[in-house]
This record gives C-alpha cells, structure tokens and sequence, in this order.
C-alpha cells in the first residue's frame, strides 16, 4: 500500500533577520542505504532537536529533508521561547478542568526549562538568552481577566505575576496596560541553533541527508520503507513526521490548520527602546508580539490571517507590515519605526492551541510530531521528551493531552 506524504510548500516570504546559511554548515549526507532505527523527515528545528535527543540515547538517526536544514518555516519563525500558550490557562480551563489545563501547562513549562538546561550543558555560543516575558490586556483577556490568569498560574507553581497599568508602565518604560510577568523563557536565533543542534547529532552518528524528497512510505516487517522522489529507499524501524506546515495529509487530523502571519525587524542598534529587553506579547486577536536580538533590532509580529494561501499572503506583507509597524510604535510611545526586514510565513493552529504528538493512527511504526500552536520550538522541547520514552517503549503520562486524535 502506497501513502502520499506531505504537502509541497513556499513556507515564507520576504527577508529575516536571520544568517539564513551559517557559514561552514555541512554539505547533506548521501540518501541512507544501511536500515536506521528512526528516519525523522524534516530538518527544521523540530527535527533537529528531536534528532540531537534520540541520537544521544544511542538511537540510528536518519533524517531527510527536500530543503536545506532550518531554511523553511524555522527561519520565519520569531523564536520567542515561552511556556505560555495562545490559548489562555483560564480558557482551557473552562472546557477540560483547571486540573487537566494545569496538566499541560506545566507540562510545557517543564520541557522549556528541560530545553534550556539541555543547551546550558551543551555550551553552544550564544544558544539562548533569558528574558522576562510581558503579557499584556487585550481583548482576550482585560485587566479582571489577566488576574484570573495570573492567580491560576501561581496555583500550580508557575512564576508568574500580575502588574496594574501603572507598575508596567513603571517597570518596563512602556504605554500603561495591565500584564502578566513571568520567568523562564529565552530567547534564541532559530537557524543558528537548528544547525548547531544538528552537528550535535551528527556527530553522535546521525546522518542528514539534503535535498531528498521522501513520497512515499511502505509497511514493512517491523518497520516502513521511505521511498524517495528516485525511487530509492530506506528501511526504519520508525519514522516520524515532523515536516511542520507541510503537512502530512493522510497523517495530521483535520482540526490542525494553516494560518498564515507577519512579522518585521527594524534595523540593528535600535533596541533597547524598553526596559528588561522583556519579550512582549498581548492577549488579544489579532496581537502583537515583540523582543530584542542580540544586534539590537527589534523583531515583531502579529496579525495573522485565517487562511494560508501564498499569493494572498505575500500580497498583504506591505500593509500588514505597517499595521505592525503602527502598533509597536503606539505601545512603546516612540517612533517613527523604521522596518528593515518584513516577512510573511505558513503557520498552524489548533482548536486548544496545542501541538500534535504521538502515534499516527494509520499506519504503524509511524509518529506524528507537528508543533501546530504559536509555541512551536516549546512544542519541539516537549516532543523530544514525549517521543524518546515512547521510543524506548515507556509510555509517557501525558500522551494523552498531547494525542493528535485528541479531537476526535
């Protein structure tokens, strides 16, 4: 039996404040003849930490992407790294039970801390950089809401705290709105991080093999065959799809949609225009989101659309570029806001802003790893840790709260 794979997608547009191809990055290994324990298809930053934790548990790694490493949707991305989800706790909440919403929040909390020690042991140059995160009122949630939010999160241990207009404006030198502070995010250069990720697992013997484009997968014994666009193939004990916003279409159930959103960057030497460097971001539909990088530009975005069609997108990056532009300029009281750097990208979403994580349903030896949610490198951490005790064949508590047929 024969299953199509994933969509073929332009996943972004425009120019990123990124070095989209860091120099010296290696050349892509030759298509794998010799069976692996796990094929990973993808090599954006999600199947680079998946890779770099399964080849370091001593797992045959095979991953295969048809574009160069990092220069799809990771390079769009604005990385902000947050354990907060889009949809806020008290929403959740209100459909599962506080106990079930605490239950994945924390849960995500823990797998960004457990990323951001995992690259403090690793010592990469420039990895990470600690950042108090700012939430503020919007329309999703005003002033009563945030403190509903807060007080949950103080709950069940997570390190956050409310703040009246007046102590934001005080202690972020920003327009006075009610907020959310809470510890343990970061900050990262997504690209950068993918590759150094990837020579990690390189050299713990995985291979990454580039420009190859898998088609097709066969059911084997005790295994699946990857068959490449020239007929090639790869035997894997299991394979895990973590091609992000290319989806995989017989795979990743209806309920995980492409959007599509925008984001610019303004020239570098610019920030810091606010305090704490604190990545910022609203409780409102459409929001914006901002942070600094390590040349001083400031990076933000927002205004997403309901649709992921590439030519309307891309259509719309002057406009929506500007409405960013206008909205940094209003919350931080200082302009004109020069942009530098403008771009638009495929995105995906889920009914409770949560990723999809776990076994495919249709087909066996087959694994689903799709970070749909604003929180895809969050959900990249938690699913190398869900993913590398179910791989050694220790079922993780929280599989349930993260199962791609959650939705039913």
């Amino acid at each position: 039996m024969e299953i199509g794979l994933s969509e073929a997608r332009n996943l972004r547009s425009g120019t990123v404040p990124w070095l989209e191809t860091p120099a010296g990055f290696r050349d892509g290994d030759p298509f794998p003849s010799a069976p692996v324990d796990i094929a990973i298809i993808g090599s954006g930053i999600m199947g680079a930490i998946l890779a770099e934790r399964l080849s370091s548990q001593g797992h045959g790694v095979a991953l295969v992407d048809r574009r160069p490493p990092g220069l799809g949707s990771t390079a769009a991305s604005t990385a902000e790294i947050m354990w907060a989800m889009d949809v806020p706790m008290v929403d959740l909440a209100a459909r599962i039970g506080e106990a079930e919403a605490a239950r994945r929040w924390t849960r995500i909390f823990a797998a960004v801390r457990g990323l951001a020690d995992r690259l403090d042991r690793f010592g990469i140059d420039g990895a990470k950089v600690e950042r108090p995160t700012l939430y503020l009122a919007g329309d999703v949630l005003d002033e009563a809401g945030l403190a509903r939010e807060a007080e949950m999160h103080q709950r069940h241990g997570l390190p956050s705290h409310f703040l009246t207009a007046q102590e934001v404006a005080a202690r972020f030198g920003i327009t006075p709105r009610a907020g959310i502070v809470s510890d343990g995010g970061f900050e990262i250069d997504p690209v950068k991080l993918c590759h150094a990720l990837l020579e990690r697992a390189a050299a713990q013997g995985a291979t990454i093999s580039y420009p190859v484009d898998i088609v097709a997968l066969h059911p084997e014994q005790q295994g699946l065959a990857l068959e490449t666009s020239n007929g090639e193939r790869l035997h894997a004990r299991n394979v895990i799809l973590a091609n992000g916003y290319e989806r995989a279409r017989l795979f990743l159930p209806a309920p995980f949609r492409l959007l599509s959103t925008f984001a610019i960057a303004t020239p570098p030497g610019v920030a810091p225009l606010w305090r704490d460097n604190a990545m910022i971001w609203e409780a409102s539909d459409p929001y914006l989101y901002i942070r600094t990088n390590s040349e001083g530009r400031i990076i933000a975005g927002g205004e997403d659309i309901e649709q992921a069609d590439e030519q309307v997108r891309d259509a719309l990056i002057p406009e929506k570029a500007g409405v960013i532009a206008a909205k940094l300029e209003a919350l931080l009281g200082h302009g004109p806001i020069v942009v530098d750097r403008q771009w638009a990208a495929t995105f995906g979403s889920s009914p409770d802003g949560l990723p999809a994580i776990g076994r495919c349903a249709s087909m066996p030896h087959s694994w689903l790893s799709a970070g749909y949610g604003g929180n895809g490198i969050a959900f990249a951490a938690l699913a190398g840790e869900i993913l590398s005790r179910e791989l050694e064949g220790m079922p993780d508590p929280d599989r349930d709260a993260f199962d791609p047929y959650r939705f039913g």
